[in-house]
């Protein structure tokens, strides 16, 4: 699969501070991708970079082919659509006169702007000025100017902040139609729970470099962490957590209920420590998870702010 955007040994300074520390990554065309990291870990720098609102101190940046910084920077910005985290229209114009105006500054047809405002359920408010809107309101309507002239790539700056769940549940019901159409949607943010499952690739910033960057489950593999398998059984166990193969696992289980034990299996473990499980007559139920992104982000330590990093970076 194509790469939407590429980072090779990016580095990049201001002053003599480096946000950016060697960076290399790939975001994959088509995918939902999350950008992780503590407050500092250098995302908004990464954004601004594809944005070519800046240009890398080292290495090259490439977007959807173009050096965003460079002189094929304006190809570039019709093909990409930016939701900030601050959310900043004129409060004196109509959510429709808003979208006018964005229309005519990316030279797309008037009539997209109708399309939009119903695509994000603000047909009905269109009308209305915007200082009347609420947060999710404000919200959709940046995402309705991100989405004018049908962008390849989003950039969306922690969308979904202080949004009511309602909001949330609508603002990724538009992410999935956005992937499906095979939009690529990269997406900052520290709501990790909320978030997970509808990513298919995440990046893991940390200081300024890369942690760690693939599927979750890949993540997890690297990582060493297990998976968690609960077994219930109709009866109480009979010398289960006494035996040879038991014994041998790297964690010993956890028994939360006479009948309920709970297995941390690595991954190459799981298929031998189920098949053994399955062989036991009074098994009733057997369930199987993954780590979250939450457990293997603090695992990580991607949830420690360095001391003195500056917020907005």
């Amino acid at each position: 699969m194509p790469n939407a955007v590429e980072f090779s040994t990016v580095t990049k300074r201001y002053g003599a501070a480096a946000v950016l520390k060697g960076l290399s990554a790939e975001m994959s065309e088509g995918q939902v991708i999350g950008l992780l990291g503590h407050n500092g870990a250098g995302k908004t720098t990464l954004i601004k970079l594809v944005l070519g609102l800046i240009a890398p101190s080292e290495g090259t940046v490439r977007a959807l082919g173009y050096s965003p910084a460079g002189l094929e920077g304006r190809q570039l910005h019709a093909r990409i659509g930016y939701l900030p985290e601050n959310v900043a229209f004129y409060d004196n114009l109509t959510g429709r006169e808003v979208l006018d105006y964005f229309a005519r500054l990316k030279r797309v047809a008037a009539n997209e702007a109708d399309v939009l405002l119903n695509r994000v359920g603000l047909t009905a408010a269109a009308g209305c000025r915007v200082r009347t809107y609420s947060k999710g309101m404000r919200q959709r309507l940046g995402l309705a100017q991100a989405l004018l002239g049908s962008p390849d790539l989003l950039l969306l700056d922690e969308p979904t902040t202080g949004l009511d769940p309602l909001a949330t549940q609508l603002f990724f019901e538009q992410v999935g139609e956005l992937k499906s159409q095979g939009k690529t949607v990269v997406i900052s943010s520290h709501l990790l729970a909320e978030l997970e499952p509808h990513l298919d690739r995440a990046l893991i910033l940390k200081e300024g470099r890369l942690v760690t960057q693939g599927t979750v489950s890949q993540m997890h593999r690297d990582a060493g962490l297990p998976d968690t398998i609960t077994a219930r059984f109709s009866g109480r166990i009979n010398g289960l957590l006494k035996e040879g193969w038991v014994a041998e696992l790297p964690a010993a289980p956890r028994q939360c209920e006479p009948s309920l034990v709970e297995f941390a299996v690595p991954a190459a473990r799981k298929m031998d420590v189920m098949r053994r499980l399955m062989q036991i007559e009074a098994l009733s139920d057997i369930t199987v998870k993954e780590p979250s992104l939450t457990h293997l982000y603090a695992t990580l330590g991607a949830d420690k702010q360095a001391k003195g990093d500056d917020d907005g970076e």
